[in-house]
């Protein structure tokens, strides 16, 4: 069984999902063990709390400098005998030394069909927004492992969903999340637990 940390900082909706998954029995070789959140009043600690998971808080403006940050995350993540890392809405930036630790053990959501509407600062509703003004038919979501490139790791899975005309980017934000963020996520954090996906370079092979 594996121990599942999932980081958050606001309403924790891709971890309901998770919770979700993980009541009804999809993810049977992980567990969330705990929620750590960059945010102290993120309502997705209240998710965890209602759910009888441990939660802790680590905030980047308590540290001086970003390596000590960086260097009090990974060992709050280590503390908790983490296998995998679940990124689940954290808006901040991971170090170096975190992203080594966990090599292949951090897997992120994120609301478009990479390499479409990703890298530095395309997270939230411009995502969206910048799928709308460049008129694409089809947007989604992708799960991908997290490394020193933003939105660049290999990817897991990906989920099309249509982009329907009239669409603003809420209504096309909460498509993405009912038709596809909150089923790959899972999906793949169940893969993973299985020992299902075998990285090779920047390219997964989903195993039988």
């Amino acid at each position: 069984m594996k121990n599942i940390v999932v980081l958050v900082s606001g309403g924790g909706t891709n971890l309901q999902a998770l919770i979700d998954a993980q009541n009804r029995g999809e993810i049977s070789n992980g567990k969330i063990t705990c929620v750590i959140s960059s945010n102290p009043n993120a309502y997705a600690l209240t998710r965890a709390a209602n759910n009888g998971i441990e939660t802790a808080v680590i905030r980047r403006g308590d540290f001086n400098e970003f390596s000590l940050y960086d260097e009090a995350l990974t060992k709050l993540v280590q503390s908790k005998n983490a296998d995998l890392v679940v990124l689940a809405g954290f808006m901040t930036i991971l170090g170096k030394g975190f992203i080594s630790a966990y090599e292949n053990k951090i897997i992120n959501i994120h609301p478009a069909l990479i390499p479409s509407f990703c890298g530095e600062g395309y997270y939230g509703l411009r995502v969206h927004e910048e799928a709308l003004k460049k008129g694409v038919k089809v947007t989604g979501a992708t799960a991908h492992f997290v490394n020193e490139i933003c939105d660049g790791g290999p990817i897991i899975l990906q989920k099309a969903v249509e982009v329907k005309f009239g669409d603003t980017p809420e209504v096309l934000q909460k498509r993405v999340m009912e038709q596809a963020e909150w089923k790959i996520l899972p999906r793949a954090v169940a893969l993973f637990c299985d020992d299902k996906i075998k990285v090779n370079g920047n390219i997964t092979e989903i195993l039988d």
